[in-house]
């Protein structure tokens, strides 16, 4: 028999590219739906997934409605990728960000709990819960200093993930996940806004990119790849948590010339620094040893930064120009 996932935050960038990636490997594929009044499923029709899977309402913040979805999609593997994910907002929705980022983690492990033990477990853990960095490369072993209320909302959920797996003896792992991003990136990433205001001043329709602290050093990968390494870790013979990234770390500004260059233009003719766009707390560097993953699961990285800002930029560029 197929096996069966159950997907929270499944129109986002990540629940989109796992949903392909599961798909493609015979799973029945289920999804948890928090219906909204915009559109959402646009990155799932892009990936060309939403007839290939149902859809199930609920909500995070809800544990009847968490137990209810999995007696109805009777998963074999659930994926939490639930969250207020955007780090800016979090200090304007602290409350919110920490009873869906935070609190929905519990709720969902004590839904699992309540109706099937057997089922493994991913959460999403961040590269945003080091924060102010203690190591200049972080592991599994680095100590956290989260820096936004989204740094200590992913805390939260890490480690009642591991307070349930060694409660409950489920099986329950992080994958500690350094910035991924992809043509499907809301366009409130830095990278999605980068790409896109390079498209729209190629075709004329923008004059300048407004940004903040474009020093800002991030270890960027391709979110296609990273879904692999969640589902490896479900494959594992044990439960454990894993950081996954490039080791590779890029400023903003390099981020931008590489967008900029690849459609013939400088980007110091249109970038502008904004100090609006400043964090309250600001995380300067992160950069992941993806060792451990590499070494037990055989996962590595097979998308380097530049081949995915072009891929971003050739996405935005067909966008604009339907406009």
């Amino acid at each position: 028999m197929a096996k069966r996932a159950l997907i929270t935050g499944i129109t986002g960038q990540d629940g989109a590219y796992l949903t392909k990636l599961l798909y493609e490997k015979g799973y029945e594929v289920y999804g948890l739906l928090a219906r909204r009044s915009t559109d959402t499923l646009w990155r799932l029709r892009f990936l060309d997934v939403l007839d290939k899977i149902e859809l199930i309402d609920g909500d995070m913040t809800d544990v009847s409605s968490l137990v209810r979805v999995m007696h109805k999609a009777k998963p074999d593997e659930v994926y939490n990728l639930a969250a207020q994910s955007f780090v800016y907002t979090s200090w304007y929705q602290p409350i919110l960000t920490g009873q869906v980022t935070a609190l929905g983690v519990t709720n969902l492990l004590e839904a699992i709990r309540q109706t099937n033990k057997e089922a493994r477990f991913y959460q999403a853990s961040t590269s945003e819960m080091f924060g102010l960095i203690q190591e200049t490369v972080q592991d599994e072993n680095t100590s956290f200093y989260p820096r936004s209320p989204y740094g200590v909302a992913k805390l939260y959920g890490h480690w009642i993930t591991i307070n349930y797996r060694e409660s409950f003896d489920m099986f329950c792992c992080s994958g500690l996940l350094f910035n991924h991003e992809s043509p499907v990136r809301g366009i409130e990433f830095v990278t999605r806004k980068v790409t896109d205001a390079a498209a729209r001043i190629k075709h004329g329709k923008q004059k300048e990119l407004r940004l903040g602290n474009i020093d800002a050093k991030r270890d960027w990968g391709f979110a296609g790849d990273y879904v692999e390494a969640m589902w490896l870790m479900l494959q594992h013979d044990k439960p454990e948590d894993f950081v996954i990234a490039t080791g590779t770390t890029t400023t903003v500004r390099d981020m931008c010339r590489i967008a900029f260059e690849y459609l013939d233009m400088n980007y110091e003719d249109y970038v502008v620094i904004d100090k609006k766009f400043y964090r309250p707390a600001e995380v300067d560097e992160l950069l992941g040893n993806p060792a451990k993953a590499k070494k037990l699961l055989n996962w590595e990285p097979k998308t380097d930064l530049q081949q995915l800002i072009h891929m971003m930029v050739d996405a935005d560029m067909v966008r604009v120009s339907k406009e």
